[in-house]
């Protein structure tokens, strides 16, 4: 045990270097991980009975410790010379070379005045560490029903669809929602200096949300293996997050006043993380989640769908109103924001 707590612990140094020197996320790894459990858990390959067999052969012939003993010198080598080429302080002053590689988002002039807004918003997401972690973890909300729906115990908690629908198809509205205005952070005095609508602002960033939520949903359809009332949990979370969830998200925006800084890993960063983004959760996921439970317990599962989809339509039908009375909240806390931002983290 000793050995092999000492050979993770220098494989986690390594996955760490590699991933901040190429300035990767988790992934890659995640990914890896997910199919090896899901090779064990469909009982393709048992890793359970490998890792059994060999700690079991090393207490009846302790000369197998040499094995793991091997592995681990390997890996302390290896992080060795690694840490050792990081001592230098000229390695980090190498000039790095790239060719810019600019995306088309010509598609987005179909969306008029608010186009601009759209494209700098892509821009940000794609270019900075921070946000492009965050893009590249949707994965993780795409895949989270697998973690529960294909246990027989969890497709029987109806309850619970509610909750797995709106954060997989919500990943991206909750992750990126819960700050805006704040990943504007650094170039948010610059902004509000234009002479640009405000409402035009938010309404880039309420597409991209809304947009998120229907590929995310378009992604997941294959859930309906799994029972087509589950499906149908996801399509009413889809259409609770755009016509609720969206407009909560963005009038929670207005009372962000922290700075965000766009290089930082996503993994473990808490930057930027006030008492709003623990509170906009619940009318967030514990409303939706209650609500649903609730009515499916007291009435049926058809009633509790039809409540989340009417309160989502509702949602659609006041978006106007509903951006006006947001907006006028943005523009009443304005100041307060650019004094917010200005200070250094």
């Amino acid at each position: 045990m000793f050995l092999i707590s000492l050979i993770a612990n220098f494989l986690n140094f390594i996955l760490e270097a590699f991933s901040a020197e190429r300035e990767l996320s988790f992934l890659p790894l995640i990914i890896l991980v997910g199919g090896l459990y899901g090779l064990n858990y469909f009982e393709i390959i048992s890793f359970q009975d490998i890792v059994s067999s060999g700690i079991l052969a090393i207490t009846e012939n302790p000369i197998y410790l040499l094995i793991p003993f091997v592995v681990l010198v390997a890996l302390y080598t290896f992080n060795y010379s690694i840490l050792r080429k990081k001592l230098f302080l000229d390695a980090s002053l190498k000039t790095k070379v790239k060719e810019v590689n600019a995306s088309d988002l010509s598609w987005t002039k179909r969306f008029g005045d608010i186009a601009p807004f759209m494209q700098l918003d892509l821009k940000l997401i794609w270019r900075n560490k921070r946000t492009k972690s965050m893009a590249f973890l949707m994965v993780i909300g795409l895949l989270y029903g697998l973690f529960f729906y294909p246990q027989p115990m969890y497709r029987e908690m109806e309850f619970m669809w509610a909750f797995i629908g709106i954060f997989s198809t919500g990943f991206f509205l909750i992750n990126f929602g819960q700050f805006i205005p704040a990943w504007d952070s650094g170039y948010y005095k610059m902004l509000m200096s234009q002479n640009i609508k405000y409402e035009q602002y938010l309404r880039s960033k309420f597409i991209l949300m809304v947009m998120s939520v229907v590929i995310m949903f378009v992604l997941g359809i294959p859930y309906a293996f799994f029972g087509w009332k589950i499906l149908i949990a996801h399509a009413a979370a889809a259409v609770y997050n755009i016509g609720v969830n969206s407009h909560v998200i963005l009038w929670g925006g207005s009372y962000n006043r922290k700075k965000i800084e766009l290089d930082k890993k996503a993994a473990f960063n808490y930057q930027g993380t006030g008492a709003v983004q623990w509170l906009i959760g619940i009318p967030l996921m514990a409303l939706p989640m209650a609500l649903f439970g609730l009515l499916n317990w007291l009435i049926n599962f058809e009633i509790a769908i039809a409540t989340l989809v009417i309160m989502g339509v509702i949602g659609i039908l006041l978006h106007k109103k509903l951006m006006a009375f947001i907006t006028q909240k943005y523009l009443d806390s304005k100041y307060k924001m650019i004094a917010a931002f200005g200070k250094d983290s």
